[in-house]
């Protein structure tokens, strides 16, 4: 598991030179195909198709702007400003390695790198709280307090999940909640943090391709997605990378 997850944050570290202005969101996913193929794994969400969903078509989402989630990779040109989430999930040797990432396109504007590094510290703040005995509400309520501290909502539809040798699996991670509540934490469990935190309204819809889910109001929206193993004594975050930022300065390492 540990290896899978280190191999799907590889990826997005080789991706990072190739996001600039004039690219397209295709380009980046033929880019990361090719990756896959050379690394000897497997991409998890080429042909995925849960049930109600068209076969997802590429190795990776691709996200801009007001896309929350699940967009899909094509012949949109990146500008310079836009923000990008690249999501990748890579199966190998049996485990599922998954997390996502914000990149800038050329210079952000300040809501945006506001929006970005408010959405990085939730994923954070949260991940902080894994421990044992701790509870999944407990990571819900840090993130959606420090969000709608600094003026953001965080999405409802759409959550982090259990992962290893499935995709998708037990327990559900809402970015949201009370603390105390929900899913008590135990050593061995494995699950992705992923906060979706709009710049506006939490609203949403999803277009006619039945995957790409953007902002109802049209404002900006972000995601950062770590897997997180729980210890004994805490937690280990596998899919940090060298290409990865540090973890914020509002989390005590002490």
């Amino acid at each position: 598991m540990r290896a899978a997850c280190q191999t799907a944050a590889s990826i997005l570290d080789y991706l990072t030179p190739f996001v600039k202005a004039g690219v397209t969101t295709g380009e980046l996913d033929r880019l990361c195909m090719e990756r896959i193929n050379e690394l000897g794994v497997k991409s998890a969400t080429v042909g995925y198709a849960p049930p109600g969903y068209p076969p997802f078509p590429g190795s990776i989402c691709t996200s801009v702007n007001h896309v929350i989630c699940h967009g899909i990779p094509g012949d949109k040109v990146l500008k310079n400003g836009d923000i990008l989430n690249m999501d990748v999930t890579i199966i190998q040797d049996g485990w599922f390695g998954d997390t996502s990432r914000m990149y800038y396109v050329g210079e952000p504007s300040i809501l945006a790198r506001r929006l970005t590094e408010t959405t990085y510290e939730c994923m954070w703040l949260g991940i902080d709280q894994v421990k044992p005995g701790a509870t999944l509400g407990d990571v819900g309520h840090a993130i959606q307090q420090h969000a709608e501290k600094q003026g953001f909502s965080v999405v409802r539809e759409y959550c982090g999940h259990g992962v290893g040798q499935k995709f998708h699996q037990d327990p559900q991670v809402l970015h949201y909640g009370k603390p105390g509540t929900g899913v008590k934490l135990e050593p061995g469990m494995i699950f992705t943090i992923e906060p979706m935190i709009n710049a506006g309204r939490r609203e949403l819809r999803t277009l006619a391709d039945q995957w790409t889910v953007v902002t109802r109001d049209h404002s900006l929206s972000a995601q950062w997605e770590h897997a997180v193993l729980v210890t004994d004594t805490g937690y280990e975050v596998l899919t940090v990378s060298p290409g990865m930022p540090a973890p914020p300065a509002i989390i005590n390492k002490a």
